[in-house]
């Protein structure tokens, strides 16, 4: 499974960004995917995952703020990123779950100026 990350970019305070996920290669039975983002110096943090069935997962941090959803085709999910703050500023990352093997996106930086 290959995963293709695109959206991220600079905005002020307030603003809004959509990323996309797209997903190729071996995509059945993907059962999960989501976004994860990681600041310099710290650990990579849950933004939101979705699951096949629909159900989300939401940081208390981005609750009201972001929104995951899937594509008409189920490889692709977007992160709508509204009212966005200087602390979210990292690199977002896509993830894939299919079992218990997880597949990483290369990454694309947000940066929030305030």
């Amino acid at each position: 499974v290959q995963l293709q990350a695109s959206g991220g970019g600079l905005v002020q305070a307030g603003g809004s960004l959509r990323l996309s996920c797209a997903a190729s290669g071996s995509i059945f039975s993907l059962n999960l995917m989501g976004w994860y983002r990681q600041v310099p110096g710290k650990q990579r943090e849950l933004v939101v995952t979705i699951t096949s069935g629909g159900s989300t997962n939401y940081a208390d941090s981005v609750k009201g703020r972001f929104t995951i959803s899937r594509g008409n085709a189920t490889n692709t999910v977007y992160l709508q990123m509204n009212s966005l703050k200087p602390e979210d500023t990292a690199v977002y990352y896509c993830k894939a779950l299919r079992g218990v093997f997880a597949y990483w996106g290369q990454g694309t930086l947000v940066t929030v100026s305030s």
